[in-house]
């Protein structure tokens, strides 16, 4: 949405998406996987803590593995701009809060 909206550009950061099922399924996957971190028991923390905490272990894998290493786009993605970082941390938040959220109501 970000992206179709114009935000992220708006930013300086080339992150889009195609909202195409070859582009939804990876990140589904990835999305379960990374669920099961709210396995992990952070005592009895709050959601926005939780999640905050958790959010934490994707965002630094898309920045230090993902874009570097795999999609060759520099440490922490600064090749598709300078607020790359910020948004991926943002969007990852955004994640986890969810889930987490979503967890308690389940």
């Amino acid at each position: 949405m970000f992206g179709r909206a114009g935000i992220t550009s708006a930013f300086g950061v080339s992150i889009h998406a195609s909202l195409t099922p070859s582009w939804f399924y990876p990140r589904i996957v990835w999305g379960g996987i990374w669920g099961l971190l709210f396995i992990l028991s952070i005592s009895n923390s709050g959601l926005l803590w939780k999640g905050t905490v958790l959010s934490l272990i994707p965002t630094a894998v898309q920045l230090f593995v993902v874009y570097p290493i795999v999609n060759h786009q520099g440490i922490a993605g600064f090749d598709l701009g300078l607020l790359t970082p910020l948004l991926v941390l943002f969007f990852n938040w955004v994640w986890g809060v969810v889930t987490a959220l979503t967890i308690k109501l389940a």
